[in-house]
């Protein structure tokens, strides 16, 4: 059984965390304030689009692996800005070459420009290619419980439905989808978009969510760090409340917190 002293740590794949959560690293003023939001968030995990950041492949210009050395994250090469099966695979081929043959990697396979929303035809036929090509391979998907199950199935070692879309931080509009895909689940069940606050974190985590990944809402905040900082703590606390167990939601309650036995009664003696 877990304990607070002994946290169970997130296992994907052959691979064991202890932190929960997972951060992006687009979108900040430089690779100085990437690094310190996310030692702040205290994650391990660290995703990077490769279409959209260097990390060896252009050569001569900042790499981010000089701020986020891999020897201290995991990194988590994407196929963000990918609208087909075909492009995604060779990006994420491209991340394992760059990274000597790193095999996890995040899939995502757009279907919309403006919504970023996945197209799951293209992304159940890259998931097929890439585990037949030795990936371990974590995936963006639609909060769909036949879905998830499918892509679980191919074999991919973690499922990432969203909570809403991509940058919105509108939170989690379906909390009911997501409790059935993290029942029907043998993998671990990662929220991953539409985080806005931590509060939102939270409430993923005491749905019994695995992890949380997010980037705009520690980006995006007025001050970054901090809210790094906050996304830590809240992922934390949703994990500890989910553990815990909560109370049941009632109406009313007519049952006092304390007890009432020996309370002296107005108008009875003593």
């Amino acid at each position: 059984m877990s304990t607070l002293s002994t946290p169970s740590p997130l296992q994907v794949g052959t691979r064991s965390f202890q932190s929960r959560l997972l951060v992006g690293t687009g979108k900040y003023r430089d690779f100085d304030e990437t690094r310190l939001a996310i030692e702040a968030s205290g994650a391990q995990i660290v995703t990077v689009a490769i279409r959209r950041t260097n990390i060896g492949q252009n050569q001569g210009e900042p790499s981010l692996l000089d701020a986020l050395p891999p020897s201290r994250f995991t990194m988590l090469p994407n196929s963000a800005g990918c609208y087909t099966a075909d492009d995604a695979v060779r990006t994420l081929r491209l991340g394992r070459e760059l990274l000597d043959g790193h095999s996890l990697c995040k899939l995502e396979v757009l279907g919309d420009p403006h919504t970023l929303y996945p197209n799951m035809a293209e992304t159940l036929r890259a998931a097929e290619t890439l585990v037949r090509d030795g990936f371990d391979v974590m995936v963006y998907c639609s909060d769909d419980p036949i879905m998830a199950k499918q892509l679980e199935e191919i074999g991919c070692v973690a499922v990432m439905p969203l909570a809403s879309l991509i940058g919105s931080g509108m939170g989690i509009l379906n909390p009911w989808n997501l409790q059935i895909i993290i029942g029907n689940a043998k993998v671990p069940v990662i929220v991953d978009a539409g985080v806005g606050t931590a509060s939102d974190a939270a409430i993923a985590m005491e749905l019994g969510c695995d992890g949380v990944l997010m980037n705009t809402a520690i980006a995006a905040a007025r001050e970054p760090v901090l809210m790094a900082s906050a996304m830590r703590k809240a992922v934390e606390a949703g994990r500890e409340a989910f553990l815990a167990g909560r109370m049941p939601k009632k109406l009313y309650s007519a049952a006092p917190s304390s007890p009432t036995a020996g309370l002296i009664t107005p108008g009875k003696p003593a």
